[in-house]
């Protein structure tokens, strides 16, 4: 039996199954780390650069293990940095536990030093379990319905420990009233409508002529039963952001992304469709889903406040989607018309070429979308890579082809930048044998990328296959940002606001032990990539590109024209290169041959 409350939290947390906790030190928890380092190694202590990096790293664990990812911070600010990492799990529907450190429970409530009032400052982002401890017998069901809560329902949960709760001497709650009993271990067996709801489902889906599925985070464990159930409807297959790897690029009636950042065959497929299938998608911009109307709505989900959220559905099935499909399958019509299915196949080999044309066009130096591009030839099987929020997310959603096997996410709800790095290194942790690559535009590089390439410093030597590849977007723009202002207010770029300073990211990299380059010639970007990848060591490369190479959405708006005209007249600093960069594009995607007048292979 432990000894303190904390050797006791560690030991229930190890018995849940918890190996590896993301966190920075503090007197609030110094209870709690002196009980971690009791624990000999059974539950690894990850030390970060800020709280923030901790909720994100903890994050991305659930995200490529589907466990509950558990994050430690200190009272006061240790407390507060946590935050946007932990609502990032939470837009995401990720499971997460932080525990946190309080002040002494006899200074709550006095105005002392980091005294906050925790409760209320974690009540949204954790919302579905917040609790406080205030004496040993309680510390049990706090932990056991903390973790219970967050794997069970993919939620974000949390526990406040005072500092002086934590080195009392454990107390098991006893057999008398007011006290109560709990224990560890959880079963979640899949959810599956019943026959009926299935049969409806199945009705309006052998009705339709022309079937599109919409695939995402939900899917991403249904990989053979998605494909099923589009062969036997002849569909065709758009993936939300977070469902990138939840069908293999290689499937020729996948469309690929949807939306701003999507393709225009996922745009056609959307457009041309009469009966849709959303599966564990959330995905939020209805001006990219068939008009009200024009499609009859089949949805499945795990989480009934997600359902007919976005469409208009008929059928709205509560389920696991692996489970869900394969019972509704067999109750699915084989369709002989496949007209639409090889319109659909035509169109997304023609988004490919699109995508390669845009790639290859020129730009000064280098065009963003030639280094994802390269990328994607030379992904290693098994690869996991992780995108920043910006246009390195535009890049992955559309140039990068996943093969089976292969995983990556995004922060796709919060969209907070800063996500890519710990997203990385808790990649690196949870599958140190995979090759890991971490897109990063310049903005999230300076905001806190360089601090945590510390923190991958500290512990590559753990990992049995060193390659964890950072690629930096060094465009020294808020490219993303400049572009919405052109776009979407008509507003020219101003240079006070979005201007970045040129940092040598390589460099700094090789002054703490990693490899690194920098380039700056487009025809250098394949060989690059090849270098970090066959690297033995973690590895930074500095890609010198083109802020003014538009990331194009697949379809353009009169009102979106407009404002991006009038960003221009308004004293656009860098007019001619905007000009320039977005005739070229626009050549590349209407024809692929023409963006470069000499390509080489790279």
């Amino acid at each position: 039996m432990a000894g303190t409350v904390a050797d006791f939290i560690w030991e229930r947390l190890g018995a849940w199954g918890v190996r590896r906790v993301f966190g920075y030190p503090g007197d609030g928890i110094g209870g709690l780390i002196g009980a971690l380092a009791r624990t000999e190694g059974a539950i690894d202590f990850v030390q970060v650069r800020h709280e923030e990096m901790a909720g994100l790293m903890a994050c991305g664990t659930a995200k490529f293990t589907g466990e509950v990812g558990v994050c430690l911070a200190t009272s006061g600010p240790g407390a507060i940095h946590l935050l946007n990492g932990l609502y990032d799990a939470k837009l995401d529907h990720q499971p997460v536990l932080a525990l946190v450190g309080q002040q002494a429970r006899s200074a709550i409530g006095s105005h002392y030093q980091q005294d906050l009032d925790l409760q209320s400052l974690f009540k949204d982002v954790a919302g579905a379990y917040v609790e406080t401890a205030f004496v040993p017998a309680q510390v049990p069901h706090l932990i056991d319905r903390a973790y219970r809560i967050a794997k069970a329902e993919r939620r974000v949960t949390c526990v406040i420990l005072p500092n002086d709760l934590q080195v009392l001497p454990m107390e098991q709650p006893a057999r008398e009233h007011a006290m109560t009993h709990s224990g560890v271990g959880l079963d979640v067996s899949p959810v599956v409508p019943d026959r009926a709801a299935l049969a409806r489902a199945a009705g309006v889906l052998n009705a339709g002529g022309k079937v599109a599925m919409l695939v995402g985070a939900g899917a991403l464990g249904a990989t053979d039963e998605v494909i099923a159930v589009a062969e036997r409807l002849g569909a065709g297959i758009a993936k939300a952001l977070l469902g990138k790897a939840a069908v293999p690029d290689d499937v020729v009636f996948c469309t690929g992304s949807i939306g701003v950042l999507g393709t225009k065959a996922s745009w056609d497929l959307m457009e041309g469709c009469d009966t849709l299938l959303m599966v564990g998608s959330g995905f939020p911009y209805t001006e990219f889903l068939p008009e009200v109307g024009q499609a009859r709505g089949v949805q499945i989900d795990i989480d009934a406040g997600m359902l007919g959220l976005r469409y208009p559905m008929e059928v709205n099935l509560v389920g696991d989607a692996a489970a869900t499909l394969r019972a509704l399958l067999p109750l699915l019509e084989e369709k002989a018309d496949r007209s639409w299915r090889e319109t659909v196949e035509e169109n997304a080999v023609a988004s490919w070429e699109q995508a390669r044309g845009m790639a290859m066009a020129d730009a000064d130096p280098i065009n963003p979308q030639r280094v994802a591009y390269e990328l994607s030839e030379r992904l290693p099987d098994g690869s996991i890579v992780t995108a920043d929020s910006g246009t390195t997310t535009v890049w992955y959603a559309r140039d990068l082809k996943f093969r089976r096997g292969m995983m990556g996410s995004v922060s796709g709800t919060l969209a907070t930048m800063g996500c890519a790095i710990p997203y990385a290194i808790a990649a690196k942790f949870a599958h140190p044998g995979r090759p890991v690559i971490a897109l990063v535009g310049d903005g999230a590089m300076q905001m806190n990328g360089m601090a945590e390439l510390i923190t991958v410093a500290k512990y590559w030597k753990r990992w049995t296959d060193p390659r964890l590849v950072v690629m930096v977007l060094n465009n020294r723009d808020l490219a993303y940002v400049t572009w919405e202002e052109r776009v979407q207010l008509g507003d020219p770029k101003w240079e006070a606001s979005q201007a970045l300073p040129d940092v040598p990211y390589a460099e700094f990299a090789k002054l703490i032990g990693l490899g690194g380059r920098r380039v700056e010639d487009p025809e250098e970007v394949g060989a690059a990539w090849d270098e970090a990848l066959a690297a033995d060591r973690p590895f930074v490369l500095d890609m010198v590109t083109d802020p003014n190479v538009p990331p194009l959405p697949p379809h353009i708006t009169l009102k979106q024209a407009r404002s991006f005209m009038g960003a221009l007249l308004a004293g656009e600093p860098e007019l001619g290169s905007v000009l320039a960069n977005t005739a070229r594009e626009m050549i590349g995607a209407i024809l692929p041959s023409a963006g470069k007048a000499s390509e080489g292979d790279g």
